[in-house]
């Protein structure tokens, strides 16, 4: 499988937009994906933020493995950064994200009151790599539909305010990837999650790879949904395997052979779906 590499020409605009609106804002709401925190945190992001505060949502929570988040958890207190876990899809956790945000905030909005300054609102940018689930966050947290939604990578294009009840104000800005992942590993996990566009991925050889993945890591659920004994996935090379489900599946073409894109296109589906289970595809202190 090839690496993969995607950077548009709008994302180096994006770089630029979040340079020049940051001096605006007081504290970043940074999206990752839950499910790989580590490959959704995009560096680029970082050298843009700087020292200015940032709140990190774990979205996607809800189907991700659960003891893995709670491992997340656990290493983004011991390094002190401001955490939540959180799920945009049924609007678990609003009051409690603006309330984490107040409590960041707390020593500058008390010196803003000591100066007289009580109307200003909370300027917060949404930052985060393409299908994070930036605009659900901002329909689940404002209330309302805010923002065109689509679960598919680089829709939103331009920056965006909505003005929330309670004075605070939201800056959404599109997705960005950055240049070049130094770690393949990287890029197909991004893949598997639908952060990079399926139409310049080797589908098959990137849903031959997840099967891999959840062969070594999720085996009895694999086994469960596609009604194949755990042993006989386990036993099988990571290409036959994938063939295996097809095959239950009934994806045959003429002659009896696998159908490969369809095969690929359902697995890759089911898993974003988290048809298959809750799953995490990387733990804290993995190298990736």
């Amino acid at each position: 499988m090839s690496q993969i590499q995607w950077f548009p020409g709008h994302m180096a605009k994006t770089k630029r937009l979040i340079a020049e609106n940051l001096k605006l804002c007081d504290i970043v709401v940074e999206i990752l994906d839950a499910r790989i925190p580590a490959s959704s945190k995009n560096p680029m992001i970082d050298e843009l933020l700087r020292d200015k505060p940032r709140l990190v949502l774990l979205n996607k929570s809800d189907i991700a493995d659960r003891d893995i988040n709670e491992q997340w958890m656990a290493h983004y207190k011991s390094a002190g950064v401001h955490a939540m876990l959180f799920c945009a899809v049924n609007s678990r956790g609003n009051k409690e994200v603006l309330n984490r945000i107040r409590l960041i905030l707390k020593d500058k909005l008390e010196r803003q009151r000591a100066r007289g300054i009580v109307n200003r609102p909370v300027k917060i940018m949404v930052a985060g790599i393409p299908n994070v689930g930036k605009s659900a966050f901002i329909n689940c947290i404002s209330g309302r539909k805010a923002m065109k939604v689509e679960n598919r990578p680089g829709v939103t294009r331009d920056k965006q305010w909505i003005r929330l009840s309670g004075g605070f104000e939201l800056l959404d800005t599109p997705g960005i990837l950055w240049p070049k992942f130094e770690d393949e590993r990287v890029g197909r996990h991004l893949a598997f999650c639908g952060s990079i566009k399926d139409e310049i991925t080797d589908m098959t050889g990137l849903a031959v790879e997840l099967t891999d993945f959840l062969i070594k890591n999720y085996p009895d659920e694999l086994s469960a949904r596609y009604a194949i004994p755990a042993q006989e996935l386990c036993g099988a090379e990571k290409y036959d395997a994938f063939a295996m489900i097809g095959k239950k599946r009934g994806f045959l073409l003429g002659g009896g052979d696998i159908d490969e894109e369809r095969t690929a296109k359902m697995l890759l589906d089911e898993f974003r779906g988290a048809k298959i289970g809750k799953i995490s595809l990387e733990k804290p202190g993995e190298v990736l």
